[in-house]
């Protein structure tokens, strides 16, 4: 429930649209911004999905590849929080503008890059717009719904991005596997194109919309607690890309089956996402501390099934949906603790919940890369990422005492 995650962040908004106009036209405006965050889930995972793709077609290993992938997720990292920032002032509406149409130009340069150095400039580029994305689309769909509901639109928005770990990886690395990695790439610059007109009809002309001051949001940065939060989230969430990131070839040279069956791995791993993300959002305002604990302590459990059996069919499947749905039941909880410890700052505290889940992205690929070089096989990506969430997972035990009492829901 992504309603409760993101519920502080939309109750931030104070000012809520008048017009009747507007308000008629407020599932065209969700339409757009959910069209948006399909958009930018699809280019993130599909990446993973086609590693083996860009890897061949470059003449670079598999690991080398994931460069290209950790590139993007810094991007993320170092745009969430400053490009948030940076932009505090400017209208949400014209933010929103821009930033898809640097998320337009990302992608393009990616599906004409050359060398694994283009290709990872093209997905660091890409990943840049994502945190402000979500942030600034908190603001409009709290704006649009009216006071109440919110929190319940921006689920609506943040449902694009789920169902691109369901449709749009599986369906864009599919495109890749029959037409080339590079119309991935093309079309996902296509459809982004139509969430761009789609922001520009439909998100509301207004000063309302208009932002406001930083200094109140970067006071919250002082907090031990949010840095122990995002450090939690670092390196206990990376499993799941440790895992997403070499899905191909799991199914292709451990498992032994077609390239055909890439796109149904991903799918099954959407789906999983999605189930725990409805388990995740019921705990993460019940109960403080269970979401994480439950969510890191079941992955634990599927992470060593995945790697002792992962070379089965019947257990590989199973096991990709168990992961996703046991790192998002603990992902709803983060976000919810990070707004909770700062409830000033929810703005940037959505931000900086992107960027150490990208930090996760980065850290997952680059340890199950750094095995798979080492010799150990591909499996043992999925026990870097074992021992990524068993760490954070102790970190959030040892830090869990010394937080300070969370604000009140």
């Amino acid at each position: 429930m992504l309603e409760k995650a993101y519920r502080g962040q939309c109750a931030a908004v104070k000012v809520h649209c008048s017009n009747e106009a507007e308000r008629r036209k407020r599932g065209f405006t969700l339409f757009a911004l959910a069209l948006g965050s399909f958009c930018i889930g699809t280019s993130e995972f599909a990446s993973m999905g086609i590693l083996q793709l860009f890897s061949t077609s470059l003449g670079i290993d598999i690991t080398t590849a994931t460069n290209a992938i950790a590139a993007y997720a810094l991007g993320v990292v170092i745009g969430a929080p400053l490009v948030t920032l940076a932009a505090a002032r400017l209208n949400r509406r014209t933010l929103l503008l821009c930033l898809m149409g640097l998320f337009i130009v990302g992608n393009m340069l990616s599906a004409v890059a050359t060398d694994l150095g283009t290709l990872a400039l093209a997905r660091f580029i890409c990943g840049m717009p994502q945190g402000a994305y979500f942030g600034a689309g908190a603001v409009v769909a709290s704006y649009i719904v009216g006071p109440g509901h919110g929190g319940k639109a921006f689920a609506l928005v943040m449902t694009g991005l789920t169902i691109a770990t369901i449709i749009g990886s599986p369906l864009a690395t599919f495109l890749g596997q029959t037409l080339g990695w590079r119309n991935t790439y093309f079309t996902v610059a296509a459809v982004a194109g139509l969430a761009f007109l789609a922001l520009r009809a439909w998100v509301p002309r207004t000063e309302a919309l208009q932002g406001g001051p930083v200094m109140q949001e970067l006071g919250s940065l002082r907090r031990p607690a949010v840095w122990a939060m995002m450090l939690v989230a670092a390196l206990g969430v990376a499993s799941i890309f440790a895992v997403y990131t070499f899905i191909g070839p799991f199914v292709t040279d451990v498992a032994t089956l077609d390239q055909a069956w890439i796109p149904l791995a991903l799918a099954l791993f959407g789906l999983g996402m999605t189930a725990g993300n409805l388990v995740g959002g019921r705990l993460a305002d019940a109960y403080p501390a269970m979401g994480l604990a439950v969510g890191y302590g079941s992955a634990l459990m599927v992470l060593a099934v995945l790697a002792v059996g992962g070379g089965n069919l019947w257990i590989l499947m199973p096991a990709l949906f168990g992961v996703g749905a046991a790192m998002m039941v603990a992902i709803p909880t983060i976000q919810v603790r990070l707004t909770r410890f700062a409830p000033e700052a929810p703005t940037l505290m959505g931000a900086m919940n992107l960027a150490a889940l990208n930090v996760a992205n980065a850290i997952g690929a680059w340890a199950g890369s750094v095995t798979i070089a080492a010799g150990y096989g591909l499996l043992s990506a999925v026990w870097a990422g074992f021992g990524l969430t068993l760490s954070g997972l102790l970190v959030f035990a040892l830090t869990l005492p010394k937080e300070p009492r969370l604000a009140p829901a």
